[in-house]
């Protein structure tokens, strides 16, 4: 009880100070911080931008039962589970809706965006007392007092609206909060950052249409994977906050359009959004991607110079000991915490938050993220380097709740 209490006084005393100076700092010992981190983790609602667990589900060729391993049990499969969800305090993770740019061309985009839906439904309706899908803060909100896991869902491509703006209202109703507007190809809407094609040269006149039609409706725009042009064509036409539900900073990674450059981050936080920082290895670290890729490159050299490819039976040793010898490498911790820093530097701490693409991103999470069960490291890396109780509180939720607020309250006026 007083290890308990001296925690509690702890947080306390952090909530107290707007930021954590370096000589208090020095009054908690490592292992003092991370009791602080997980005692945060369970007093603040933690929000996560962007998880994919729907598509990987469909995938896997889910079957809804309340017995099923992957969600309502802890598990090795995937990155998300309801037990992993709850040991790190994840509160709100946002379903995502993920519709690939192939279903731009062969169509069914609505299709498989109506059976995902219902998959996020079926998971609630079979564990009512983990899940429930929340329309809303305030709904979500309700669901933490009671200790349940609320599943907000968002869009990852517009691709499924077509050219019906009607499609948007139906969304909304059907429980989507918000829609990145493309994702790896141009599509009806605007352009990729991905696609070099550079259809529209941003938006789509039809685009501006679907901009103006989420700020009526109370659908938040996310920003994540559109081109640059696009996005400063969405930022002239939006009325109201956007976010990016999975993006990172581009100055770790020159030259990756998906990411935000610093006058985009400087743009955003002018509008009153956010961007949610993506944890994946590709997106936070370029210098450990590119070590990947030449290791990669290597050892499909080594393989062609003896007739063999990667599948091949004969591979198999010859694979193992390449990488016995040459270990992948991934990010860490404190380069996720190093994108938080640089977006508050350059935006402010009103303007970030986490979108880490769980069960979206494969082998690549970093060191220390490598599941939804440990935000806490993320936490005590933060509370390492100064952020006070507040500070963690917006990056958790707080910052994102401020902008998908107003999105709706605008929506009620109009």
């Amino acid at each position: 009880m007083k290890h308990l209490l001296a925690v509690c006084a702890g947080l306390l005393l952090l909530a107290c100070s707007p930021k954590l100076s370096k000589l208090s700092e020095k009054d908690y010992s490592d292992d003092q911080l991370r009791r602080l981190a997980d005692q945060a983790a369970r007093q603040f609602i933690i929000t996560d931008g962007h998880v994919d667990l729907p598509y990987r589900l469909t995938v896997q060729n889910f079957r809804l039962t309340r017995e099923y391993i992957g969600i309502p049990i802890e598990t090795d499969q995937g990155d998300f589970d309801f037990v992993r969800a709850k040991k790190g305090g994840l509160d709100a993770p946002f379903m995502s809706i993920f519709i690939p740019a192939t279903y731009q061309v062969d169509g069914g985009a609505k299709e498989l965006a109506d059976s995902l839906i219902d998959l996020v439904n079926g998971i609630a309706a079979a564990h009512p007392d983990k899940f429930r899908v929340a329309f809303s803060p305030e709904e979500v909100r309700a669901n933490f007092s009671k200790g349940i896991v609320s599943l907000p869902m968002g869009m990852e491509n517009g691709a499924p609206i077509e050219n019906e703006l009607d499609r948007i209202d139906y969304f909304r109703k059907r429980g989507i909060s918000y829609i990145t507007l493309t994702h790896s190809k141009d599509n009806q809407i605007c352009d990729s950052s991905y696609d070099s094609t550079r259809t529209w040269n941003g938006l789509s006149p039809f685009g501006r249409s679907v901009v103006q039609r989420m700020n009526q409706v109370g659908v938040m725009v996310d920003v994540s994977h559109i081109s640059d042009s696009a996005f400063y064509q969405v930022m002239e036409v939006t009325t109201v906050p956007v976010i990016a539900s999975h993006s990172s900073c581009r100055k770790f990674t020159p030259g990756l359009e998906r990411n935000m450059n610093d006058d985009q981050l400087q743009v955003l936080a002018a509008n009153g959004g956010v961007i949610m920082i993506n944890f994946g290895t590709f997106f936070v670290d370029s210098e450990v991607q590119a070590y990947n890729d030449r290791k990669r490159e290597e050892l499909r050299a080594l393989l062609e110079e003896k007739g063999l490819k990667q599948g091949d039976e004969a591979a198999k040793p010859i694979v193992e000991q390449f990488r016995k010898e040459n270990p992948k490498l991934y990010a860490d911790v404190q380069r996720v915490a190093d994108h938080i820093d640089h977006v508050v530097a350059v935006a402010g701490i009103d303007h970030v938050g986490l979108g880490s693409d769980y069960d979206g991103v494969g082998d690549s999470l970093p060191t220390g993220l490598k599941d939804v069960s440990q935000y806490p490291n993320l936490l005590h890396e933060l509370l390492r380097r100064g952020y006070s109780a507040e500070d963690l509180e917006k990056i958790c939720s707080r910052n994102l709740f401020r902008v998908w607020e107003a999105v709706l309250a605008h929506a009620t006026q109009h």
